[in-house]
C-alpha cells in the first residue's frame, strides 16, 4: 500500500446525499507504522457528525482485490472506516423522498471514514489484497432485522456506479447479483413519530395537525397505557424516531384519593420514567407535556429553571415525571397551563352554563393564561421541525394574564350573554364547605421568552378564545 498522508486535519464533509458524511481522519505515522483516532465522539460531534450511539462493531475482511459487497440499505446508522488496504465505496439514497436514487462514491483508505445514515444503501469493493474495513452500528443485528433491509443491484444502469474493477471481473455473492434494479426498489420509509394519548385534548390536536403525515402514528389508551408497562414492551421501537407523550392523569381532585393517587403516580411518574428509559436505549426524541401544578404558585411568573414546589398529588406526580424525562438525552418538556381543546374543559363548561341560564361564581385570585391544545401542538411541531435545543420550554398562549373569572366573563360576552352574570369569588370562598379538593397554584403565568427565542410566535389568549368559540 502506498504511504499514507499524515498531514490531514479532522474534518466532516457533506455530500449530495443528505446525512451521508465523509470524515477526514488525521493519521500519525513513523517508521513503525501509524496510529489514528478512528472514532472520537467529542471531537466529531463538535464538527457536526451525528452522535449516533454505536452499540456494535463489525469487521469485514477481504482476501483479494475485487471483492464487492452490496448495495445494502440497513435500518440503522453506520460509521465505516478502513483498518488496512483500500476500498472503493458507493452509496445510493434508498429512502423515501426527493433524493431517492441520489448516488455518491469515493475511495476510502485509513485516512477516510464515512457516516452512512439509515436507509442509504452502501457497497464496497476491495482494491488491495487483505483489505479490512470496520463499521460501527447503532442497533444490534438480528436475523429479524434483515426483513427491514432495502437492496439495489450493483450493476444498476440508472445509478451507473463506475466500479474500478468491472463487476464481471469482481467477486460477488449470488444474493448480491440478484438484487433488483432501482425502478423495482421499494424505498425505505422514514422512522415514525408515535403519539401516546390519542383521546385527550392534546392528542386530538396533534392528530388534526399531523393528519396528512404518513409517518405519524397516534395510539390511544386501549393500545398504550402508561399505567400498564407491558403495553410498552409490545412496541417495536426501532420503527420510531420520536415519542410524543400526550397522556396524563389530569383528575386533580381525584388524585388526592387513595385510588386516584396510585393512578396519578402510575401514569404521570412511572410511565414517563419508562418512556425516558426507552428513549435513551433506542436514541429517540421524547416530547413530554407538563403543567403549572409542579409549582406552588407563589412566584407570579414561572421560568423554566424554577425549582419544583408542588402542592398536591397531581403536581407531585407530574414533577416526578419531569425529573425522569429529563434523563433522556434527547428530550423536550413542554410546561403548559389551563389547557383548552377538543374535550371537556373550563371554556366549554362556561359556555354551557351561559346557554342554560346559570349564573356561576368563579375564582378571581388564580392568575394565568390559557393554553389552547392547537397552540401546544403547533409548538411541539415547531421544536421538532427546527431541531431546537433540547430541554424544558414554557408553552401557553400569549397576552396579559387573567383570572379564571375574567376568562368566564369573556366567554359569556363572546357567546352573546351578559358577563355580569359571572360573580368573582376567592378560592377560599369557592371551595368553602367542600372536601377532597386539591390545592391550586395561585399564579400560573409562564415566562415565554425561551420558546419565543426559537422563532415561535404565540397567539394572544383572548384572540385564541374568540377563535375557539
Amino acid at each position: 500500500m502506498s504511504e499514507l498522508p499524515t498531514g490531514k486535519d479532522l474534518r466532516v464533509n457533506e455530500t449530495p446525499i443528505p446525512g451521508l458524511k465523509v470524515i477526514d481522519l488525521p493519521v500519525h505515522g513513523d517508521a513503525r507504522g501509524w496510529f489514528k483516532e478512528n472514532w472520537q465522539r467529542e471531537k466529531m460531534t463538535a464538527l457536526g457528525l451525528e452522535d449516533f450511539g454505536p452499540v456494535q462493531n463489525n469487521i469485514s475482511f477481504n482476501a483479494q482485490p475485487g471483492v464487492t459487497r452490496g448495495i445494502h440499505a440497513e435500518p440503522w446508522d453506520k460509521y465505516i472506516s478502513v483498518a488496512t488496504g483500500r476500498v472503493f465505496g458507493a452509496w445510493v439514497d434508498l429512502r423515501e423522498g426527493p433524493t431517492f436514487g441520489a448516488a455518491y462514491w469515493c475511495e476510502i483508505d485509513p485516512t477516510v471514514a464515512v457516516f452512512v445514515p439509515r436507509g442509504v444503501g452502501n457497497a464496497f469493493q476491495a482494491l488491495e489484497a487483505n483489505t479490512a474495513y470496520t463499521y460501527l452500528v447503532n442497533a444490534h443485528w438480528s436475523a429479524e432485522s434483515q426483513s427491514e433491509y432495502t437492496f439495489l443491484n450493483l450493476a444498476d444502469e440508472t445509478v451507473a456506479i463506475p466500479w474500478p474493477i468491472p463487476l464481471e471481473d469482481a467477486v460477488l455473492s449470488e444474493k448480491d447479483k440478484a438484487h433488483p434494479r432501482l425502478a423495482a426498489v421499494t424505498p425505505m420509509p422514514a422512522k415514525k413519530t408515535l403519539v401516546i394519548g390519542a383521546n385527550g385534548q392534546l392528542g386530538r390536536a396533534l392528530s388534526a395537525r399531523w393528519a396528512k403525515r404518513s409517518d405519524v402514528e397516534v395510539l390511544g389508551r386501549d393500545t398504550v397505557d402508561l399505567a400498564a408497562p407491558e403495553t410498552l414492551d409490545r412496541i417495536n421501537w426501532s420503527q420510531y424516531s420520536t415519542i410524543v407523550n400526550a397522556a396524563a392523569h389530569t383528575a386533580v381532585d381525584e388524585a388526592e384519593t387513595q385510588e386516584g393517587r396510585r393512578a396519578a403516580w402510575a401514569v404521570n411518574a412511572a410511565g414517563p420514567a419508562a418512556l425516558a428509559r426507552i428513549a435513551a436505549e433506542h436514541q429517540l426524541t421524547l416530547v413530554h407535556v407538563s403543567t403549572d401544578y409542579v409549582f406552588d404558585g407563589t412566584q407570579q411568573i414561572h421560568t423554566e429553571d424554577e425549582s419544583f414546589s408542588p402542592l398536591g398529588v397531581y403536581g407531585q406526580s407530574k414533577a416526578a415525571g419531569d425529573t425522569a424525562v429529563a434523563t433522556a438525552p434527547q428530550h423536550y418538556i413542554l410546561r403548559t397551563s389551563w389547557v383548552i381543546g377538543d374535550g371537556p374543559n373550563f371554556v366549554r363548561t362556561m359556555a354551557s352554563l351561559a346557554a342554560r341560564g346559570v349564573d356561576p361564581s368563579v375564582v378571581s385570585d388564580q392568575m394565568g393564561r390559557l393554553s389552547f391544545a392547537g397552540e401546544i401542538a403547533r409548538a411541539i411541531d415547531h421544536l421538532l421541525t427546527t431541531r431546537a435545543a433540547y430541554g424544558t420550554y414554557n408553552v401557553s398562549n400569549a397576552g396579559e394574564p387573567a383570572a379564571w373569572a375574567d376568562i368566564a366573563k369573556k366567554v359569556y360576552k363572546l357567546t352573546g350573554h351578559d358577563p355580569e352574570r359571572v360573580t368573582p369569588v376567592t378560592t377560599q370562598e369557592y371551595f368553602a364547605g367542600k372536601s377532597g379538593i386539591a390545592p391550586r397554584p395561585a399564579h400560573s403565568t409562564f415566562d415565554l421568552t425561551k420558546l419565543q427565542s426559537t422563532g415561535f410566535t404565540l397567539q394572544d389568549q383572548h384572540d385564541a378564545l374568540a377563535d375557539y368559540l
